[in-house]
């Protein structure tokens, strides 16, 4: 297989020598430059300006510049994207103003393969409004057929977590439009993986992290985009005085923002938010369409070297490159103990419960010798067996 890209662009990363890096889906690498660019913040913005450093240094519109960073890279269109605080709440922000927009529909719609802490946002929300909702989470394969005029809202995520397989964004818009119900998207796996248009695609809300694809670093903000159309007709449920129109009025009433800034809370985290500034910058002039090439073809020879090498492994990531994102799995009984031996030989992927090894396929600082290189390596472990060690078989807090 020849790739002809001007991708990877490994110089912009500081990975550590000998290290094959496979899990930027999970966490991205630090961009070169995050050591100093956090040193400034503390060592000259905040050390020598204190509290001026939100005037002198920018840091109050710090989260509006990184929001129109995101946008281009979800398709979404300038001053629509509001950055901070978590994922969770964000789509707790998202998942109560669908809600709102329809009030006399009960059901929440997802899919069982969704991410653990999007169901349990929607649960908790649930319990706490305590006005009869409920939540269906019938298998990924079935969520087109069981979108109804009884749904208020359909959240999912773009990408699955585990498998890496795809729900098609406009299909599944279009038809939740068709029966008056709210779309809430999760690229959580998709921003800086795959081309997005939400802008296009005319989802109300879209919600994301920072910190896999975007490498904004461990803790990064979250970003949610919510329709321009319907985004003043929305009063958010969790009501911070940065969300407010004129925070520094220090009214007793809140008066929420005229864009989508009103999703804002509270204060930024300035040097999370400067990481990520950082990062974006990587974004500029990058071609999604060349990325999602290079993605495909990674994936595509990584499958094959896997599969030609390490035959007892279960390929569960979708084979057609149409219905998968930029993540490759397989399964095995023992794939906690292979993967725990792998990252030992500094091929570092991910463990998910139940049986499933992960392995992000990130173009930017990934090529060809990589991906074959890492199939060979674990081609060795199986044969070898050295997964068995004792050392491999304990389980450790984070997976």
């Amino acid at each position: 297989m020849t790739f002809h890209t001007s991708l990877p662009r490994k110089e912009l990363f500081d990975i550590p020598k000998g290290i094959i890096y496979l899990d930027g889906n999970s966490l991205g690498p630090p961009i070169r430059g995050s050591t100093d660019c956090a040193g400034q913040v503390i060592d000259e913005e905040w050390g020598r300006e204190l509290i001026k450093a939100w005037n002198t240094a920018g840091w109050m519109s710090l989260p509006q510049t990184v929001g129109n960073q995101i946008a281009p890279v979800i398709g979404a269109a300038p001053n629509t994207v509001a950055t901070g605080d978590t994922l969770s709440i964000k789509l707790y922000q998202a998942l109560a103003a669908a809600l709102s927009l329809c009030p006399e529909r009960k059901f929440l719609l997802s899919d069982a393969g969704n991410f653990p802490t999007d169901l349990y946002m929607a649960q908790g929300l649930i319990n706490t409004m305590g006005q009869g909702h409920e939540l269906r989470t019938p298998a990924p394969e079935d969520v087109l057929d069981s979108i109804d005029e009884s749904v208020a809202v359909v959240f999912l995520t773009h990408v699955d977590y585990r498998t890496g397989r795809v729900h098609n964004i406009d299909t599944i818009t279009r038809r939740a439009h068709e029966v008056g119900a709210v779309t809430i998207w999760d690229l959580a796996h998709s921003a800086g993986a795959v081309p997005l248009s939400v802008e296009n695609s005319q989802t109300d809300f879209a919600v994301g992290c920072t910190y896999k694809y975007l490498n904004g670093g461990p803790g990064a903000p979250a970003f949610i985009y919510v329709r321009p159309d319907i985004v003043t007709s929305i009063t958010p449920a969790l009501t911070g005085w940065l969300g407010h129109k004129d925070p520094f009025a220090m009214e007793l009433k809140y008066r929420p923002s005229e864009s989508t800034e009103r999703f804002r809370i509270g204060s930024p985290s300035i040097i999370q938010f400067k990481l990520l500034e950082l990062a974006m910058k990587i974004w500029e002039d990058v071609d999604m369409k060349e990325l999602r090439s290079s993605s495909v073809a990674l994936s595509t020879l990584f499958i094959e070297e896997v599969e030609k090498r390490c035959p007892s492994l279960t390929l569960v990531t979708p084979r057609d490159p149409e219905q998968r994102g930029s993540q490759v799995s397989f399964a095995s009984e023992d794939s906690y103990a292979i993967m725990q031996a792998l990252i030992d030989r500094g091929v570092i992927g991910d463990f998910r419960q139940p049986n499933i090894m992960r392995f992000g396929i990130a173009p930017l600082y990934l090529d060809e010798s990589d991906i074959i290189s890492a199939a060979k390596i674990l081609e060795e472990i199986l044969i070898s067996e050295s997964w068995r060690d004792p050392q491999y078989q304990t389980v450790k807090a984070v997976t």
